[in-house]
């Protein structure tokens, strides 16, 4: 087992197209929930180990290139996971389930094609099928839209409580 001190780190996010992906070394494919990070031990594709280790946490989306402490990179890849993609007869509908997903706090994809996309979740794919909306379920990367108030990942600083 290796000891964080001797494993390799990435130390900085350069955005997809902003840095040299011709030097990628490696790639690491992760989960929606596991590029939002500030220090981690993970493992690239090709079974080596790393620290994630960055200052502040950073959402990680599918094309960035993590700068490695010896000058190396690595792509990440936004991998497949279950999702459900969601239509809806009028843009008025497709809105107002945009709305009941966002008041329950859900990441959502908006999707160029006017759909919504979600991680798939039973409860939430019930409340849309009532709500009037249709229903896809697949294996697809998911990048949501990066929250309001932070800017970047999920911000929840907005003034009212959950605890009802």
């Amino acid at each position: 087992m290796d000891s964080l001190d001797t494993l390799r780190h990435a130390v900085a996010v350069s955005r997809a197209g902003a840095w040299p992906e011709q030097r990628a070394e490696a790639t690491v494919t992760l989960t929606f929930n596991d590029r939002h990070r500030r220090r981690f031990r993970l493992t690239d594709d090709h079974g080596r180990p790393f620290l994630l280790d960055l200052a502040t946490a950073t959402r990680l989306a599918n094309g960035d290139g993590l700068e490695m402490d010896d000058g190396g990179w690595l792509c990440v890849i936004a991998a497949d996971e279950p999702v459900a993609t969601i239509r809806a007869a009028t843009p008025r509908a497709v809105a107002r389930i945009a709305w009941h997903l966002g008041n329950r706090h859900t990441p959502v994809e908006v999707r160029p094609d006017g759909s919504l996309r979600i991680l798939d979740d039973h409860v939430l794919v019930a409340m849309v099928e009532g709500l009037g909306g249709r229903v896809s379920r697949s294996q697809a990367p998911f990048n949501p839209e990066a929250g309001a108030y932070s800017g970047q990942g999920h911000g929840h600083g907005h003034g009212h409580s959950h605890d009802r």
